[in-house]
């Protein structure tokens, strides 16, 4: 197996794309196997409790590891082998043939996820050609109605910023500072979340104040300060079988993955709405309209063709391999084993942002991949 091949592959691989963009993958190389895994330090406990987002997040890089390698002529494929314990989710190992898929690693690298206007959504044959994506694996892909679907992002928009834990978690991978390093390394930036200058600032501010504004309506306020519903587009579903495992849920993320680079590849872009699963409620009120079980919804995100190009998001790992910094991750000594964080990474990411500016209106920063 040529590890070194691989190993000058992965800076492309960690265009994955994540909740908060977390990076939360690592990667084990042995002889015969590459072994992966996640650091728990860039999970998102209060915000994904279940694990979901995570898991989604593991599979979508799994699929992009094998779409790069296979682009690079490498053969590999993918034994899953999900041990919660030991925060594996299984080995890319040698194989007679790459991996067939329709992708390459052009579009690994251009695929963005897109927070700002759309001019249509996708029209009835891209609809047919993501919903079958998903059929291949037992799911399925449906069109949410629109009538509630605003009335159901404020719900949500304000359950996620009236509880502290979430919203502390928000503001630890926020990136609203070019200065600091971490800003070109992991996150949420600025420019990705479509912030002015004086839009950062003002919630930095606010969320520097979180305790003192948050009795006093903040949660309402951050929830009416964006409506990316108002943006255009289409919002669409991904339905999983029946009785998922956390193992189904990872091949789920190569599954979404396929689904981003199916509508990439026709001119389109996904914005996703954690948020509307992630609050029982709102998602309760989505599997009624699309008369299906609540707890089969894994994925709801906004799709259409962009009015103009998004920013390219941050990520640890440059070119030649290596990492730029360490994650908040390096905390945590026991995490997946020895060897598995990228090399060469500085210090955590989580630091205090204090500042004066008026909270203007802003962009929706709830979780997000």
């Amino acid at each position: 197996m040529d590890l070194a091949a691989f190993r000058a592959l992965e800076p492309l691989c960690w265009r994955a794309p994540s909740a908060h963009n977390t990076q939360p993958w690592r990667l084990r190389y042995e002889r015969w196997a590459i072994t992966v895994g996640w650091d728990p330090a860039d999970a998102l406990p209060a915000g994904d409790p279940t694990g979901r987002d995570l898991r989604l997040s593991l599979g979508a890089f799994v699929e992009t590891c094998l779409i790069v390698a296979a682009d690079a002529g490498l053969r590999l494929d993918w034994v899953a082998d999900h041990d919660d314990a030991e925060h594996r989710v299984g080995r890319l190992r040698p194989a007679r043939q790459p991996y067939r898929t329709p992708f390459h690693a052009g579009d690994v690298a251009d695929r963005r996820t897109h927070r700002g206007r759309f001019t249509d959504g996708p029209d009835a044959g891209l609809l047919t050609a993501v919903d079958e994506v998903a059929r291949q694996a037992g799911g399925a892909v449906h069109v949410v109605p629109a009538g509630r679907l605003g009335a159901l992002r404020r719900v949500a928009d304000r359950r996620v910023y009236a509880d502290p834990a979430v919203t502390a978690e928000l503001r630890r991978w926020l990136r609203l500072d070019p200065a600091r390093p971490e800003y070109r390394s992991d996150g949420l930036s600025d420019r990705c979340l479509g912030l002015s200058r004086p839009a950062a600032a003002g919630l930095r501010a606010a969320l520097a104040a979180y305790p003192v504004l948050r009795p006093l309506g903040l949660p309402r306020l951050l929830a009416a300060g964006d409506d990316p519903l108002a943006r255009g587009g289409t919002v669409l579903a991904l339905v999983a079988p029946p009785d998922l495992d956390a193992a189904g849920q990872v091949e789920f993320g190569r599954v979404l993955m396929r689904m981003w680079l199916t509508l990439h590849a026709a001119g389109l872009a996904a914005h996703p709405l954690s948020q509307l699963v992630d609050v029982g409620a709102t998602r309760d009120a989505i599997g009624a309209s699309l008369d299906v079980a609540p707890e089969r919804i894994l994925h709801v995100t906004r799709v259409g063709r962009p009015v103009a190009p998004a920013p390219r998001s941050a990520r640890r790992v440059g070119p030649g391999g290596g990492a730029r910094r360490r994650s908040v991750a390096a905390r945590v000594g026991q995490a997946f084993g020895s060897g598995t964080r990228p090399a060469g990474a500085g210090p955590p990411g989580h630091h205090r942002d204090d500042g004066g500016a008026v909270l203007p209106r802003t962009t929706s920063v709830v979780p997000s991949s």
